[in-house]
C-alpha cells in the first residue's frame, strides 16, 4: 500500500464524500472501493477506462502510471488576475531535460489521453517523484466521470530539479461512484476543459462569474 498517498488524501477522501452525502444521494464515492488491476482491465475490455497509448507493464496493483509529455508552459506574467485570461507559453522539454525552478508555476501534461465513464479518476504523483520534492497538482488531483483528455499538470518543485520526457510522474487511481450519474463531464455546458489537446491548459477560472 502506498501509505504516503493514504496519508494525504485520507482527509481529502472524507471531506468529498461528507460533501457527497449533504447534496444527496444521487452520487456518492464509494472510498472502499478502489478498483484493483484486475477491474482496471475489466473496465477497459468493456471500455468504461480508455488509457492511450497503453502499456500493461504500467498497471500497478491498483493504480495505472501514466508520464510527463515533452510539453510545458509558463504564464506570461508574473502576477495573475483570476477575472482575467491569464495565457501561457508553451515550450518543449529537450533531450538533455530541462531544470524546473522553485515559485514558478509550471503547467505540464501527460504523455497518456485517458476517459473514464464509470469511476472517478484520481491522478496523485508518484512517492519517487513527491521525494525529489516536485508535486505535480495543486488542487485538481480528482477528475470526473465522463472526463475524456490528457491531464495538465500543475508542477511546482522545493528545489531546482532536472526533469525529462517520459519520466513516470504520477498514477491514476479509480473510485467506483453510487448513484446515477446525470451529467458527465463531456456532456456539460459548462465544462471548462473538454477540447482535447495534447498540450497544458491554463486556466479558465475567468469563464467565472464572479
Amino acid at each position: 500500500m502506498n501509505w504516503t498517498w493514504s496519508r494525504r488524501n485520507a482527509f481529502s477522501l472524507f471531506l468529498i464524500a461528507k460533501n457527497s452525502l449533504a447534496r444527496g444521494p444521487a452520487v456518492r464515492i464509494r472510498e472502499e472501493m478502489i478498483l484493483a488491476d484486475s477491474e482496471i482491465l475489466r473496465s477497459i475490455e468493456k471500455g468504461e477506462i480508455v488509457i492511450e497509448p497503453y502499456d500493461r507493464s504500467c498497471l500497478g496493483t491498483n493504480s495505472y502510471d501514466v508520464h510527463l509529455s515533452k510539453h510545458l508552459a509558463t504564464y506570461r506574467n508574473r502576477v495573475l488576475d483570476a477575472r482575467e485570461h491569464n495565457e501561457i507559453d508553451h515550450f518543449e522539454i529537450p533531450e538533455e531535460g530541462f531544470v524546473l525552478e522553485p515559485q514558478i508555476n509550471y503547467l505540464g501534461s501527460t504523455i497518456e489521453y485517458t476517459e473514464s465513464h464509470a469511476a472517478v479518476p484520481f491522478l496523485e504523483g508518484k512517492s519517487s517523484v513527491g521525494r525529489l520534492g516536485i508535486d505535480i497538482h495543486a488542487t485538481a488531483g480528482k477528475g470526473d466521470v465522463g472526463f475524456c483528455n490528457y491531464w495538465t499538470l500543475e508542477i511546482s518543485v522545493k528545489q531546482p530539479v532536472r526533469v525529462y520526457e517520459g519520466m513516470p510522474v504520477g498514477q491514476l487511481i479509480y473510485f467506483l461512484v453510487e448513484g446515477e450519474i446525470l451529467t458527465p463531464y463531456n456532456a456539460k455546458d459548462s465544462a471548462k476543459y473538454n477540447d482535447k489537446t495534447p498540450l497544458p491548459v491554463e486556466s479558465m477560472m475567468w469563464r467565472n462569474k464572479f
